[in-house]
Parts: C-alpha cells; structure tokens; sequence
C-alpha cells in the first residue's frame, strides 16, 4: 500500500506514527516535500518538490543484532533502481547512493534506517530514502546531483517511485531469505571505494587508510597506514 501525502514534516516520522496506528508490512509512505527531513545523526535533507521522500515500513522477523545490514541492503535496492532509470551510481558507505566525479562524488540519494526495538525484538522497522529527481537541493558543504543531471532523459518522480519500491522490496527479501552475506556481497559489488584511500569520520576522530572490507555486520575495516585494521561500527566516509 502507497500513502501519498502532500506535504509532511518528515516521512519516517509520519511512517512511526502510522506503526504506532498498525499500519502493515510493506506500507509506503510519500511526500512531494518535507518540511523536517533528516539524515544520518539528524542532519537537515534538504526537501523541495521534485524529489523523491519515501518511508516504507517493514515488520521483520529479526533481532536487534540482525538489522544493522539492513542498511546497506537498502543502499543496494536504492542502487539498482537508479541504475534501471539510466544513472550509474554506487554505494558509499554506509548510507549514501552516490555518482562518481573526476573530482569526488556527488549524492543522489540518502537512506535513514529507524528501528523500534522492545527487548531483543523489532517491533518494526522504517527504512527511509531521500531521491534527488529533478532537482538537485542546496546542501552548505554537500555535492549533490540528481537523475535529472545523470539520466540523461526527462524522469519524473512518479517514474523514481515506481523504480525504487520493488527495488526496495526485492533487496529486503534478499535481506530476510538469504542473511547479510548476501547483501553484503551484492552492496561490495557496487562501491567503488573499496581498496582506496579514503577518510572516515568516527565521532570526534577522523580515520584515513585505506578501505578493506565491509563484514556480515556492515561494518567498515580500515586498514592504516601502519598495517593495523580497524573496525568501524558507525561513522561516515568522507572521500
């Protein structure tokens, strides 16, 4: 089921509220602009008309120590579905859909996965994607892009919406039948920045080496300078 809205604060926030009401499995939440959209450690997204701000709620049969790859299966359906329209992206880890620059990349698309948890069980699960489509939003500090400026050709948001869902439910099925192996396989495959240098923002700490691998927890493995490998449970990859 597809709830399409005009206008809401922030599409994961109006999914929770409708988890709270019993709303079902698989239901889709949309908004031609939000007001409060937000990202990764509550970052501003920047939302104007002409973007793509969907929340889909899931009820899966996980733990809580199940769900951190959830992510990066997200990032992968998300992916697939920009490719399928015509612009080749990849994956930066651990959350963002990006196009690749002679000078850097640019976002095109951000996920923000929130869990209920009770306990050791997942009440629920709201995965959310901010798309850029036909604009490309002003972010201070941020390159962004959009299917618009990748495509090629003249795509629409409904045309993003219709890609994106069944993108969305093939992965998290991927995700449920098969386990993070093979989602994280399938997320490596599409990263370009694995065996480069990069720089990871962990906290107040910035990392650099070179990037080694991501495990069956969506992890990030560093490898320094020095040889010595560090893991990374959450932070944010900056090159």
């Amino acid at each position: 089921m597809i709830v399409r809205l005009a206008t809401v604060a922030s599409t994961n926030d109006e999914a929770a509220a409708r988890v709270r009401a019993a709303a079902p499995h698989g239901t889709v939440i949309v908004a031609e602009e939000q007001t409060g959209g937000r990202g990764t450690k509550g970052r501003p997204w920047c939302s104007p008309r002409g973007g793509l701000y969907l929340s889909m709620i899931l009820r899966l049969p996980l733990g809580p120590a199940a769900m951190p790859p959830l992510t990066l299966a997200a990032g992968v359906g998300v992916c697939e579905a920009v490719r399928a329209l015509g612009a080749y992206a990849g994956l930066k880890w651990p959350n963002d859909v990006v196009v690749e620059r002679g000078d850097g990349v640019a976002k095109l698309a951000g996920i923000l996965v929130e869990a209920a948890t009770r306990g050791e069980h997942v009440e629920s699960t709201v995965v959310g994607v901010g798309l850029n489509v036909e604009v490309v939003p002003e972010a201070p500090g941020l390159t962004a892009t959009s299917l618009a400026a990748e495509g090629g050709r003249a795509i629409s948001v409904d045309d993003a919406l219709a890609a994106v869902v069944p993108a969305l439910e093939r992965a998290v099925s991927v995700f449920v039948a098969e386990g993070a192996a093979a989602v994280v396989r399938a997320w490596k495959e599409r990263s370009p920045f694995l065996g480069r240098p990069i720089r990871v923002r962990e906290g107040q700490r910035e990392l650099a080496g070179t990037f080694h691998d991501v495990d069956d927890e969506g992890a990030l493995w560093l490898e320094a300078a020095d040889g010595r490998r560090l893991r990374i449970l959450s932070g944010e990859v900056l090159t």
